[in-house]
């Protein structure tokens, strides 16, 4: 089973985060996503909700 990528099409890393606006990843996970084994992308998957979260409405504009 593939796992299908969190990306939205709104990609800017944020600064002060590190993380993209778009779908919460850092640059590095975005950059490796396509050779990372399906367990790494679950694990990626299940930090986003909390980064997402912690962003402000500024970092997501």
């Amino acid at each position: 089973m593939a796992v299908d990528s969190p990306c939205v099409d709104i990609c800017k890393i944020v600064q002060r985060t590190g993380f993209c606006r778009g779908c919460g990843r850092t640059a590095a996970e975005i950059r490796d996503w396509q050779r990372a084994t399906d367990a790494e992308k679950t694990v990626v998957l299940a930090r986003l909700p909390a980064r997402m979260g912690a962003m402000s409405e500024a970092d997501k504009v």
